[in-house]
């Protein structure tokens, strides 16, 4: 029988946790093990893809479709070496994400991306052959020059970017004065089917036009963002695992620049058929949020051999499917 992968995922229960189990959770040579606090989400959506076991120290291997769930947060200590126990790779999903959240509380977001950050670090630190990979933003250059790449001097200018940026300067410590292999990935704007919790702009504007209720839009709505579909993304992660780069961080986007009108556009042409119509307000810009932003991913096609598979107009019809379906369920 041969030796299973071990692979530990932090912030499982996200919509990109539970998209990557979707895509390796029937693979017969991996065992994979969640950290989550449940802080943001449930294990509604992670039950419909596996069948969730309560981690224990002592537990029987893992059968294939199973995966052990630890609740527990990355910045309990005690947890989180008994997660990394043993584990060959660890993906490091767990984050409070969002500009506007970093605003509010600073210290808290800090404390999740930062020190939570540091604690899963400090954890392998002894098991230099444990790879980390890390989920980071383009949030940690701050206001740039597009397309943005690696190569450019990192401003942030929300404490989301710098708690962010901190992060990543910790991978870099650990690899270098440890041995560690990190790789972080800055992944730009995510989006795809089961995101019905998440909060960011297409799966919050499609909540909003299903529900009748009315478009707000901080600023102009020619304000750009760079969308990568989930399933191209989870492909990206994978591929960073296996090719087992260290050191290094990549950009995984679209690079397409896309306007927020555009979105609504779009949107529109598939759901009025539906008998949808938006309804849409515009209200003053918010501080730390970037007003234009698509990305090079040349690093990541020359690296890593990655590039994405989905247009924005597929991915979003994808999506939009997968809502009215849902709606309809």
């Amino acid at each position: 029988m041969s030796i299973k992968q071990k692979w530990l995922i932090t912030g499982i229960c996200g919509f990109i946790g539970c998209n990557l189990v979707r895509s390796l959770v029937q693979d017969p040579d991996l065992s994979i093990i969640g950290l989550d606090n449940l802080s943001v989400g449930n294990t509604d959506e992670l039950s419909k893809l596996c069948t969730l076991r309560e981690w224990t120290p002592d537990m029987p291997p893992l059968a294939q479709g199973e995966v052990a769930l630890m609740i527990g947060d990355i910045t309990d200590p005690a947890a989180v070496a008994q997660a990394v126990d043993g584990v060959d790779v660890v993906v490091h999903l767990a984050a409070d994400s969002g500009v506007m959240t970093s605003l509010a509380a600073p210290l808290a977001n800090f404390h999740s991306n930062v020190l939570g950050t540091l604690t899963v670090l400090d954890a392998i630190r002894s098991h230099p052959k444990t790879s980390f990979i890390m989920a980071s933003t383009g949030a940690a250059l701050g206001q740039q020059v597009p397309p943005v790449h690696e190569q450019q001097v990192a401003r942030p200018i929300s404490p989301y970017g710098a708690g962010k940026l901190a992060a990543e300067a910790y991978c870099f410590g650990y690899a270098g004065s440890y041995g560690l292999r990190t790789c972080i990935l800055r992944f730009s704007n995510v989006y795809g089917p089961h995101s019905s919790q998440k909060t960011s702009v297409v799966a919050k504007f499609i909540r909003q036009m299903l529900a009748g209720e009315t478009i707000s839009i901080f600023g102009d709505g020619k304000q750009t963002r760079d969308f990568i579909y989930i399933e191209d993304l989870v492909e990206a992660i994978r591929i960073a695992v296996q090719t087992k780069q260290s050191g290094e961080v990549f950009h995984i986007a679209n690079h397409k620049e896309t306007t927020i009108d555009e979105v609504v556009t779009e949107l529109t042409q598939l759901l009025s058929p539906h008998g949808i119509q938006p309804k849409v307000e515009y209200a003053n810009s918010r501080a730390g949020e970037i007003v234009r932003n698509y990305v090079s991913i040349d690093k990541a096609k020359r690296v890593l051999g990655w590039s994405p598979r989905h247009t924005f107009a597929e991915g979003l019809e994808k999506t939009v499917a997968w809502f009215l379906a849902e709606r309809k369920a």
